[in-house]
């Protein structure tokens, strides 16, 4: 973890380690103002740690798409691209500092590296990988997998619990990204969690 730490502040980010889920929540509840428009990319890690109950019961404006009615999911997540605030997790974070995702539509990674005033993202010590590629071998067989399963998406990975680059209309994986620097026009801050959480 403190290899990871370091890595990132060498890479530009601002990084906080903390022990568990519920500490992130309250470092989470602390970091965001009161006033804030809030962003969510979808995300098991943020669902774990009930900041989302916990920041719209406070009054802030939430936007998740996963929360949000099927017909205005399109509108909430390019309204979330310009937040105060976006929170995210990862899909792995590689030990020399760089992020690694795979997504679908492609609003999640989009708002990691342009458009919020700030992105906060929340990583559990599950999503850590030593090397890219077995950054991309964590993706495919252990997030991918879950995710297309929690989604009764029709793909080969759901149930063989591996990607087989498919061609399926229910395929959710479209957009690979790997952010080797802290966007320079952004904030950023990394609460590394010291317990596993998410995919």
């Amino acid at each position: 973890m403190e290899t990871v730490k370091r890595n990132l502040e060498k890479n530009g980010f601002e990084v906080v380690v903390v022990e568990n889920a519920a500490e992130v929540k309250a470092a989470l509840l602390n970091e965001i103002p009161e006033g804030a428009i809030v962003g969510f990319g979808g995300s098991m890690t943020l669902q774990d740690t009930g900041i989302y109950e916990a920041l719209t019961e406070r009054g802030n404006k939430t936007l998740w798409h996963w929360k949000t009615e099927p017909e205005k999911r399109g509108a909430v997540c390019k309204e979330a691209l310009f937040a105060d605030v976006y929170l995210s997790s990862v899909n792995a974070l590689l030990e020399d500092g760089e992020i690694l995702n795979i997504d679908g539509n492609g609003n999640r990674v989009a708002a990691m590296f342009y458009g919020p005033k700030k992105v906060i993202l929340v990583i559990g010590k599950n999503k850590i990988a030593k090397t890219y590629e077995e950054g991309l071998e964590r993706i495919r067989t252990v997030a991918c997998p879950q995710n297309a399963r929690r989604l009764n998406r029709n793909t080969p990975c759901a149930t063989l619990n591996r990607c087989t680059d498919c061609s399926s209309p229910d395929r959710m994986c479209t957009v690979t990204s790997l952010i080797e620097k802290k966007p320079p026009t952004m904030t950023y801050k990394i609460f590394l969690v010291n317990e596993e959480l998410g995919y």
